[in-house]
């Protein structure tokens, strides 16, 4: 089914090996492995705003072939910085499809097993199992802020008590309208100041608490590209917080639970189905 899925912005399954105990699949080759190794690692890339632009807008591309143009709608229900892939001219291409799962249209969501990374998850899906395509425009929303801000979600560090993670801390400084010092110091103070304030509202507006009012992934890409109005942010990304970190340690029987994002990573890493400390099934 991958294997049929094209798009500029998907990473391109060319084949698989199915002999003995040889299970592999055949992926092209990307030179500049993944978009959390670039932001967070030692890779030595320096992105620029033009180039962390054109990554969210193809991420917001694929998700959108994703939910409403493929023959088959697909929820991703894993992206992260380490799901997304970049190639030699920094393209990004949405990888690893071993959570993905099927959304017929006839059914308004699915109740599932939550499978995912914390810190990336939507909170209905997190907390009730409750999965639409919503749960990837989410998902998005982090990995853009991410983007914007340089800094990663799973090892972010509050600096007050109302800042329980980097979607409420780019909210609060969103409502003070201070959005430079979103930014990340790394861009030096260059960048296009409409299509920075334009990306950090478009992220914010992807985290609404209700997934209904989130806009759908083809109205994040006119969004981006300036084509439609942003509608007003009136959600605080931060209402779920105690209670889904409250569910968190519940789950699995501790009083915290910190995920961290490796230094760096390779992208075979997240296109085959091995075991991985950032991921957690709930039974």
């Amino acid at each position: 089914m991958i294997a049929c899925l094209q798009h500029p912005n998907l990473v391109k399954l060319y084949g698989c090996c199915c002999e003995n105990n040889q299970l592999l699949l055949v992926y092209e080759y990307l030179e500049n492995n993944c978009l959390a190794d670039a932001l967070f690692g030692r890779s030595g890339l320096k992105l620029e705003w033009g180039t962390r632009h054109k990554i969210c807008l193809g991420i917001a591309r694929g998700l959108a072939f994703l939910h409403e143009d493929s023959a088959v709608k697909i929820i991703h229900r894993d992206i992260k910085g380490t799901n997304v892939l970049l190639d030699k001219d920094l393209n990004s291409k949405i990888s690893d499809f071993r959570l993905a799962r099927l959304h017929e249209d006839d059914k308004s969501h699915i109740t599932t097993r939550v499978a995912g990374t914390i810190g990336y998850m939507a909170p209905e899906y997190a907390m009730r199992g409750h999965l639409t395509e919503k749960a990837d425009v989410y998902s998005f929303t982090v990995v853009a802020m991410e983007i914007v801000s340089g800094k990663s979600n799973a090892n972010y560090t509050p600096d007050n008590e109302c800042c329980v993670g980097l979607l409420d801390w780019a909210f609060v400084l969103q409502k003070k309208g201070a959005f430079s010092e979103i930014l990340d110091p790394k861009l030096e103070g260059v960048f296009d100041v409409m299509e920075a304030e334009r990306m950090i509202k478009v992220s914010l507006l992807c985290s609404n608490k209700s997934p209904t009012l989130r806009p759908t992934m083809s109205e994040v890409v006119k969004m981006l590209q300036g084509e439609t109005e942003i509608e007003q942010i009136i959600s605080d990304p931060g209402v779920y917080g105690d209670e889904l970190r409250f569910k968190q340690s519940s789950e699995i029987g501790t009083s915290e639970y910190l995920v961290s994002i490796p230094s760096s990573c390779e992208s075979a890493y997240d296109l085959y189905p091995l075991i991985s400390p950032e991921s957690i099934i709930f039974a």
